[in-house]
């Protein structure tokens, strides 16, 4: 038990230390951020399909947040007024960069829990947790999209000769 809270941890600071370079590395990073209770996310909170899909939050250095052992606090502008938010860490389900074509996606309990199987179930976001060995999982195929950037620079190198 104590050692998944020590992994949980890590986990946090890992996806903190990625959102820091991204943002470092882009000037912008984006959140996928699950439903939860604790989430908050200023008078507005998660509204239709959120609650199954997660919301999107998108950072830049301009803006003042702060993320700290509890979470990521940020007061962010939706429609014209500002609204104070704050993110636990494991409510942050990825962490991406459109611009980097880089990702970092974090499996929650769901992982956990199929961990002694070697199989994952889905994500609240709807997506399936894992791909193994770049199959697609049995669970959510049709969710799954199989990306080979190895042989596209090939097709594209053999397209200009």
């Amino acid at each position: 038990m104590n050692n998944n809270i020590e992994n949980e941890q890590r986990l946090d600071n890992l996806k903190k230390h990625i959102f820091y370079e991204i943002l470092g590395m882009a000037e912008r990073v984006m959140v996928l951020v699950r439903y939860s209770p604790d989430v908050i996310i200023g008078n507005r909170g998660f509204i239709g399909d959120e609650k199954e899909t997660g919301i999107i939050l998108v950072f830049n250095p301009g803006m003042k947040f702060n993320w700290d052992e509890h979470g990521l606090s940020a007061a962010l502008v939706f429609g014209s007024s500002p609204q104070k938010c704050f993110i636990p860490s494991g409510s942050i389900a990825a962490v991406y960069s459109p611009e980097l074509n880089v990702q970092f996606v974090a499996g929650g309990a769901e992982r956990q829990e199929a961990k002694g199987t070697g199989r994952a179930g889905t994500a609240p976001a709807g997506t399936p947790a894992v791909v193994r060995n770049g199959m697609k999982s049995e669970e959510g195929e049709k969710n799954v999209i199989n990306v080979d950037f190895v042989h596209k620079k090939i097709l594209e190198e053999g397209e200009n000769n």
